[in-house]
């Protein structure tokens, strides 16, 4: 994992009023595919890795240690500044001091906990409930005070929306920007004037989540600037590509009984400029064996 100071800073984009916008990644392909694109943060979805990973839903089935190891993988194999779903923080206010250390260290520079009860459940589905927001409020804190950088950013998220109202969202979201977070995420609002109000109403940098057919419109990032969000995540776009690409290339291998023909776009030189090869680092490893090789064995005389 390159060193923190020789990555480039979450925090100094944010600060340099560059608009963040940031891919979902799911796992080491996705992670390497956004990472050679150039964009200024990539988002570790929760709903991805669960899926990815454990094939299950992001119902708060997958583990600290499951999650924290998908974060160290990903921050060894890229350059780009990573921001990393936390879920709950895995509990109370000591496995957020944990989650906190444990995923700074391995190489996030943004942490997003929510105030969800747990088991805690996708943002874009139903039946979620809210902790207190005087207990999120004692979550973030000790998230600012477990982290060992000013860079690392709390990113907070409150699921209020969807069960109690905007006005309740808003309400924790300015508790939660009182508290000291980084960036303040209001999940599922349902309009564009909902946003307008969050950005109104919030003196922080504030994210937006756009989800594929969720219960938040789709806007494009120089409108989400213009409403005053700093931040847009896509933490399932991959994935539903990936899988439908999945299903059309099996789905033809079944019926033809072959590979060709497939009129699915591989990633090849011919479709993406690289091979997959490249992609995983190969020619490094082939350079190191020409450099290390053994000389062949001489025939014996």
């Amino acid at each position: 994992m390159p060193p923190q100071s020789q990555r480039p800073s979450l925090r100094s984009v944010l600060s340099s009023g560059q608009f963040v916008l940031a891919p979902g990644i799911f796992d080491m392909v996705s992670a390497r595919v956004a990472d050679a694109i150039g964009f200024p943060a990539l988002y570790m979805t929760g709903y991805g890795v669960t899926a990815s990973h454990l094939g299950l839903p992001d119902a708060g089935l997958a583990t600290y240690t499951d999650m924290v190891g998908r974060v160290r993988t990903i921050c060894e194999g890229t350059v780009t500044p990573l921001i990393a779903d936390a879920d709950t923080g895995y509990g109370g206010l000591v496995n957020v001091r944990h989650t906190v250390r444990g995923y700074e260290r391995a190489g996030a520079q943004g942490i997003q906990i929510e105030d969800q009860e747990m088991p805690k459940k996708c943002g874009h589905t139903p039946g979620r409930r809210v902790i207190p927001a005087e207990e999120m409020v004692l979550k973030i804190k000790v998230a600012l005070d477990s982290r060992e950088s000013e860079d690392t950013l709390i990113v907070a998220r409150t699921d209020a929306r969807t069960s109690l109202g905007l006005d309740e969202a808003l309400r924790r979201a300015e508790a939660y920007a009182r508290a000291g977070a980084d960036v303040i995420f209001v999940e599922s609002p349902e309009s564009e004037a909902e946003m307008a109000r969050i950005g109104q109403a919030i003196d922080k940098p504030l994210l937006a989540n756009m989800v594929q057919f969720g219960r938040t419109p789709i806007i494009p990032a120089d409108r989400l600037r213009a409403l005053g969000f700093s931040i847009a995540i896509y933490p399932g776009l991959a994935l539903a590509a990936v899988a439908e690409a999945a299903r059309r290339t099996f789905l033809h291998l079944k019926e033809a009984g072959s590979s060709d023909g497939i009129n699915v776009p591989l990633y090849d030189e011919k479709t993406s400029g690289q091979s997959l090869h490249a992609l995983m680092g190969f020619p490094d490893i082939w350079a190191f064996e020409q450099k290390w090789q053994l000389p062949a064995p001489k025939a014996a005389e």
